[in-house]
């Protein structure tokens, strides 16, 4: 059997107020085009098909797209719901969508039932494990811990009582949306840490002969038979040197024969940038980044005027800009008495000190009410005198 291993479309997400539709809709395409051209029998689907609980129009549109056109292509699906998914919306009608081999699982009551498929070695039971959160299961489970090592053990311990049912020719093959120890995170997936404990150990998934799981948004091989896809398309910049694509997973016999990662298209490169607004303008070296969607941080001494329009008059799509202009330690300003002079001109000699130039008139004017509105009389800056 030769499955697809995806998870975390997160179909609706905008990146930095960019819409991702279009290029998530080009991505299925991709997947469409994997399916027919590797002749693949299973494609596995490891939660976050939305990025909310309550997805946009569009997004629902695309995802209705998305499963007729795999309903109608050569492979079975078995789908689950993660953290972003609402599982009774995702869920809904999945009786019926059965009929057309397309297995949605959401319930959490449902778990231990697999979806059973046929190959030429035999049996393949396929478990799909809904995110779980540790707080609605714990009391119908009878769970001892509050943490989603708890719930996933209590679920692999309903998925192997099924297994032990079965003959021993049986293969099986879990979906499961969580933070597994061993891999790294990205800047944007959602917490799901509960007082603190997020993390399932691998041990949990001892004994199946592959396990699709979904949440990370990198890819990640934990052993060889338990691995994250990741994400199709980065969703910030941490992501920007990860590679996006999905597993295909040849099952034989005693379990899996193969794996190998294959990329998804990457509709708008990622970078960061770091250096000083007028280095970043004329260095001919980053010329490839003037097509890529970029995070700048300015180190310039001053803030420099205008600094997104400049940018984007030669990176048309920088999303992100930060300063982190050098500062001098504080123990290097000067300690002078400040008897005789204004709060004005005490803030005014700071600020220019800091930063090692003076305020502009209109940075003067800001300062000067800020400086106003910590007095115990706004109206009133008085010079102090000896003895005051």
């Amino acid at each position: 059997m030769r499955i697809l291993h995806t998870s975390d479309w997160h179909l609706g997400r905008s990146f930095h107020r960019e819409g991702m539709l279009t290029h998530q809709a080009s991505y299925i395409d991709h997947l469409l085009e994997v399916v027919a051209a590797e002749r693949v029998d299973l494609v596995v689907v490891a939660g976050d098909v939305y990025d909310r609980a309550l997805p946009h129009v569009d997004a629902v549109r695309l995802a209705d797209e998305t499963l007729a056109r795999l309903a109608a292509s050569r492979a079975q699906v078995v789908l689950t719901s993660g953290n972003h998914d609402s599982a009774q919306r995702l869920g809904f009608s999945s009786r019926l969508i059965d009929a057309a081999g397309v297995y949605i699982r959401t319930d959490a009551g449902r778990v231990g039932t697999p979806v059973l498929l046929e190959d030429e070695h035999g049996p393949v039971a396929v478990h799909g494990i809904p995110y779980l959160d540790p707080d609605a299961v714990r009391e119908p489970w009878g769970l001892a811990g509050r943490s989603h090592e708890a719930a996933l053990t209590e679920a692999m311990r309903r998925v192997r009582a099924d297994l032990a049912d079965r003959s021993a020719a049986t293969r099986s093959v879990v979906l499961a949306h969580a933070f597994v120890a061993g891999a790294q995170p990205s800047d944007s997936e959602r917490d799901i840490s509960v007082g603190g404990v997020s993390r399932v150990p691998t041990s949990v998934f001892d004994g199946v002969s592959y396990t699709a799981l979904g949440h990370l948004h990198g890819p990640h091989t934990l052993t060889e038979s338990v691995r994250y896809s990741g994400s199709p398309l980065a969703y910030s910049f941490s992501e920007a040197d990860q590679h996006k694509g999905s597993w295909l997973v040849d099952l034989g016999a005693e379990g899996v024969i193969s794996t190998t990662f294959v990329e998804a298209p990457v509709p708008r490169p990622l970078a960061r940038l770091r250096g000083e607004l007028e280095s970043l303008l004329g260095d001919p070296g980053l010329a490839a980044h003037e097509s890529a969607w970029l995070q700048v941080t300015l180190t310039d001494a001053a803030r420099p005027t205008g600094a997104m329009e400049r940018l984007r008059s030669r990176f048309p799509h920088t999303l992100v800009l930060g300063f982190e202009a050098a500062v001098p330690g504080l123990g290097s300003l000067p300690a002078e008495r400040t008897h005789g002079r204004t709060d004005h001109d005490v803030a005014r000699e700071f600020m220019t000190e800091l930063r090692g130039t003076e305020p502009s008139d209109d940075e003067t004017a800001l300062l000067f009410r800020a400086v106003d509105a910590c007095c115990d009389d706004s109206d009133v800056d008085t010079v102090l005198t000896e003895g005051d």
